[in-house]
């Protein structure tokens, strides 16, 4: 995974194909990167000088901001949608309750081991929920964002991007390590974890989210009533990439908002008169994010395939 700073360069580079209708805020900040886009709002240092003249340095540094925005968007905002997690499906109970780091890992959820203490592995006790409610506490469950009180009771929980769409090298444990950013989880079971919900009980649901199985979801099922499971795509390799996921229906930032509102649940807006589907929420915490992710997918490059994954004559032939 590339480190911001080290990654700018290029992506400077491939934002003059790619990026030209991106518009950025962050904070207090606008600003529209002039390199890249043809156009420059800078900072207060160069907000009267001509976008010729802004350095490579500025344009850099900004960029270098983004990618570390949008990296912690990736891996930590919810947009709100806590909720949908918590106050509807309740699963904040089922977690507390149900769910210990076995089960946990037996249906795809990772751990970031680069946040745990040192030696935890050997004397924690996997069997039990507390355990998960502490991994919670730490930030340590991949894609998972929870509030847990000083009792040590969750009252609060919410999921990120990065619950489907990061898994980890297995480097302490199989689904403990660290964590790979944009590769698909194959892992995770959405439908299973789903179907633990108390609000989803209906067996014609509970059918549905049991065929699914790891690696599998039907992003589209909550809206069509269809039940048409597809591999998660990973969100690496997309620099250049017009129409993305296997349908090839939407751009990635057409895909990152409908899943953000429609699939996580969280604050924002969303249209698509395909689908006739025109969300609009007034506490809007979607648009503001989805420049900085936007451009730290692109960052994510693909990695090498291993030796004997595939076929490279047919690979070559296409």
């Amino acid at each position: 995974m590339p480190r911001a700073r080290q990654g700018s360069d290029r992506i400077a580079c491939m934002l003059r194909r790619t990026f030209s209708m991106m518009r950025t805020r962050i904070g207090a900040m606008i600003f529209l990167v002039g390199a890249v886009a043809g156009c420059h709002t800078a900072d207060a240092s160069n907000a009267e000088r001509p976008a010729s003249q802004v350095s490579s340095d500025t344009v850099s540094r900004h960029v270098a901001a983004l990618l570390t925005e949008g990296q912690r968007i990736f891996r930590h905002e919810t947009f709100g949608d806590e909720s949908f997690w918590t106050d509807t499906l309740r699963m904040h109970e089922v977690i507390q309750k149900a769910v210990d780091p076995t089960t946990a890992l037996s249906v795809g959820l990772k751990v970031d081991a680069t946040v745990l203490p040192a030696g935890i592995l050997k004397t924690a006790d996997l069997k039990s929920p507390a355990t998960t409610v502490a991994l919670l506490k730490m930030n340590a469950v991949v894609g998972l964002q929870a509030t847990v009180d000083a009792n040590n009771n969750i009252t609060r929980v919410g999921v990120t991007c990065a619950l489907c769409h990061s898994t980890v090298d297995n480097s302490a444990a199989p689904g403990i390590g660290r964590r790979l950013d944009g590769w698909a989880n194959r892992d995770i079971n959405p439908g299973a974890i789903l179907a633990l919900s108390p609000a989803l009980q209906s067996p014609k649901v509970q059918a549905v989210l049991k065929s699914w199985g790891p690696g599998r979801y039907d992003a589209r099922w909550n809206q069509d009533g269809k039940n048409a499971p597809t591999l998660i795509p990973p969100a690496y390799g997309l620099a250049g990439v017009n129409l993305c996921c296997w349908t090839g229906d939407g751009s990635v930032p057409y895909w990152n908002r409908y899943v953000a509102v429609t699939q996580m649940h969280g604050h924002g807006n969303f249209r698509d008169p395909r689908m006739k589907l025109d969300v609009r929420d007034a506490n809007d915490r979607v648009s503001p994010a989805m420049p900085a992710l936007h451009l730290y997918q692109l960052s994510l490059a693909a990695p090498r395939p291993p030796a004997g994954s595939f076929e490279p004559a047919a690979a070559q032939r296409g």
